[in-house]
């Protein structure tokens, strides 16, 4: 949850997303008062970036845009990893980082739903974690978008979809 996707002067601004902040808080709180592991994904571009020829400059490094948005901003011990691309497992060492820790369950949240939610959900299934969506922690630039990786994540992947109030964690 970045300002360029979350804000309404970001570049690629998705309304919806301001709706999802304070549910991610809500998972965020009860995980960490579980001690979770926390990761963050970040998107992250640099100057010229191929991708900037299908969305336009967005996230571009060092940017107020590529920030994550101040109500969810990680904290000492939370996990920060930055992807180039939709898929947060792709170029990254965040499948290393969950084995490394012995992680076999996910919870993905985030924005746009049918870009880089979905194919996040998808290469952590494909790795064959266990991936929990909660529902109220998604968001996308229109219903079917939202809708449609609903069924795509649950139907595919064989996600569970949940919602943020149902969410626990186990110690």
């Amino acid at each position: 949850m970045q300002n360029d996707f979350c804000k309404p002067s970001g570049k690629l601004f998705v309304p919806a997303s301001l709706d999802t902040i304070p549910k991610i808080g809500q998972v965020l709180e009860k995980a960490r008062q579980s001690d979770v592991m926390i990761v963050y994904t970040q998107d992250w571009h640099m100057k010229d970036d191929p991708e900037f020829a299908i969305w336009g400059e967005h996230a571009l490094e060092g940017s107020w845009g590529a920030e994550i948005v101040d109500e969810l901003k990680p904290r000492e011990g939370d996990v920060v990893v930055k992807k180039l691309r939709y898929d947060a497992f792709y170029g990254t060492s965040l499948d290393h980082i969950l084995r490394l820790h012995q992680i076999e369950n996910i919870v993905v949240t985030g924005t746009v739903a049918n870009i880089c939610v979905l194919h996040t959900a998808g290469s952590a299934a494909l790795r064959w974690y266990k991936v929990y969506l909660p529902i109220d922690c998604v968001s996308a630039l229109n219903d079917f978008d939202y809708r449609a990786t609903l069924r795509q994540v649950s139907f595919l992947y064989r996600g569970i979809l949940t919602r943020s109030e149902l969410m626990e964690f186990e110690k």
